[in-house]
């Protein structure tokens, strides 16, 4: 066995221990916090994510849990109606609906309908449509509204046309004349549950509460549009885009109301949690070097040892970067497990929004619009979330900024409503802040990006997790093993170490994320 530890230079990198001391021959040292320190502007996700998201897992197929609030998808879309307020309709037996439009009839408080409610999410889970992806269909399979009670108040969107007009509310055209307004009901009661190829359904007899007065009433029939898809049939309802309907569609409960003496009311129970499994995997560096090779002093970095083993640090943490970006998870054949990569799960499943630079391309308008929809609090909070840019689009953030043109005037695209509020530094990484009217953006240059697709990667770091396996007294996460192979120990006249980490990417709440490309 050496006796003399080998003794591994910074090379004047920026807040590194002074030495790197991989021991005697033949032993494991843990480098798990040690090895982030190297060239953090290099891995700034690693980076971050090492020190602000890491938990340890002591399985390599992890589960976890996400779980969603209920508060907030209290809604449904009203499909159809009757306006008879008889008996509530139920399963196939809903013949007197009609589409949700009647013409030459006031309603008034007290007047009584049934309304038959659809949504577009899944209840188990609360799994929500997500912007840009296809979304779940209103009415599909396991969107059934199971929060309608009796006494709910509910507010219902509905536009008033003219009588000539009054045919069209029918179609996807909006009319001439309209204007956009709602009606409030109480729920009087539930139909039994419907079954048959309406189970996705709920009936309830309504009484209005608040009513309007016009020519011609129609609910939005744009129901069928999810939060997520914005691909349609046609663009625009008189000149507006049609996603600009999607939220004003929706029947949102809005509270509730009791008379004196009544008794406690009904309930329902919600399931908030999906299940979601992760893989850890195995990421292996070595070092080599002849005994020869390792003796010989050489001019500028002395000893050839202690250079390369540094380059192999950064390149074991730049390995795991580049993959907990852009892997994939999946086994394959011969059972190694890939893990999970922000890219492809955010591409896959998050939040999607487009970005062009050029001179007629996005525009400042066109991002605030992505940020509202983004920051929805409903989903979201800027203050946990990393946004990640290609090189280009961090100088054009900047220049949103009002960073200085020409060191004279302010740029052209200079907005007041985004400004460059400060720098901070995160764990080593340098951060932009740009204040917006939705928070403050956290903007890191990551070169990771260039030359890919992904312009803009946020990622909320209070969903996504770096999990080391750590178990039964054995800790996976970065590793030296000193001397594997060794004259010592083999009789081959030279040294190999080997770095080796085993860890996965827990990324959860793909609404959490975004990419812009």
């Amino acid at each position: 066995m050496a006796d003399n530890p080998l003794k591994l230079s910074t090379h004047a990198q920026a807040q590194v221990e002074s030495s790197y001391n991989t021991g005697d021959l033949r032993r494991r040292y843990d480098f798990s916090d040690r090895v982030s320190e190297l060239a953090p502007d290099q891995t700034p996700f690693f980076r971050v994510l090492s020190k602000a998201a890491k938990k340890a897992t002591t399985d390599p197929e992890f589960k976890t849990l996400e779980q969603r609030s209920m508060w907030h998808k209290r809604y449904a879309y009203a499909v159809a109606m009757d306006l008879n307020g008889g008996t509530i309709g139920s399963g196939d037996n809903d013949n007197e609906y009609v589409d949700f439009s009647f013409a030459g009839t006031d309603l008034q408080l007290d007047d009584e309908m049934n309304v038959k409610f659809q949504t577009d999410y899944l209840s188990a889970g609360n799994v929500q449509n997500i912007l840009g992806q296809t979304g779940t269909a209103v009415g599909a399979s396991g969107t059934k509204p199971i929060f309608f009670l009796a006494n709910q108040m509910v507010k219902i969107p509905v536009r008033l046309i003219t009588t000539a007009n009054a045919g069209s509310g029918q179609d996807e055209t909006v009319p001439a004349t309209f204007t956009e307004d709602y009606i409030i009901v109480k729920v009087m009661a539930l139909g039994t549950p419907a079954t048959g190829a309406d189970a996705q359904s709920v009936y309830a007899k309504c009484r209005v509460i608040r009513g309007v007065s016009a020519t011609a009433v129609s609910a939005h029939n744009y129901f069928t549009l999810s939060r997520g898809v914005y691909e349609h049939t046609g663009t625009t309802f008189d000149g507006v885009d049609k996603t600009a309907y999607v939220e004003a569609d929706k029947c949102y409960v809005v509270g509730s109301a009791h008379a004196e003496g009544s008794t406690f009311p009904d309930t329902y129970k919600d399931t908030p949690f999906k299940d979601v499994v992760g893989f850890t995997q195995i990421w292996k560096t070595t070092c080599q070097m002849t005994n020869t090779a390792r003796a010989t002093e050489l001019k500028l970095a002395r000893d050839e040892w202690a250079r390369v083993w540094k380059n192999k640090l950064i390149e074991h943490k730049y390995d795991i970067e580049t993959d907990i970006l852009f892997s994939t998870k999946a086994k394959d054949t011969d059972g190694v497990r890939y893990t999970a990569g922000v890219v492809d799960y955010v591409l896959s499943s998050g939040n999607i929004f487009s970005i062009n630079l050029g001179a007629s391309g996005t525009t400042s308008d066109d991002f605030l619009q992505n940020m509202s929809d983004f920051m929805d609090p409903r989903y979201n909070s800027s203050n946990a979330t990393m946004f990640m840019c290609d090189t280009a689009t961090y100088n054009w953030l900047h220049k949103l900024g009002g960073f200085q043109k020409n060191d004279v005037e302010i740029s052209s695209q200079f907005r007041f409503d985004f400004a460059v509020s400060g720098r901070k530094n995160l764990f080593g990484i340098p951060v932009t802040t740009i204040s917006t009217p939705y928070g403050d953006m956290n903007v890191v240059r990551n070169i990771h990006l260039d030359g890919s697709p992904v312009k803009i990667l946020a990622v909320n770091l209070k969903h996504v997790a770096y999990r080391p396996l750590v178990g039964n007294g054995v800790n996976r996460d970065t590793a030296v093993y000193v001397g594997v192979q060794s004259l010592e120990n083999t009789g081959v006249d030279r040294r190999i170490d080997l770095i080796q980490t085993e860890a996965g990417m827990e990324i959860v709440m793909p609404e959490a994320h975004a990419i812009w490309k």
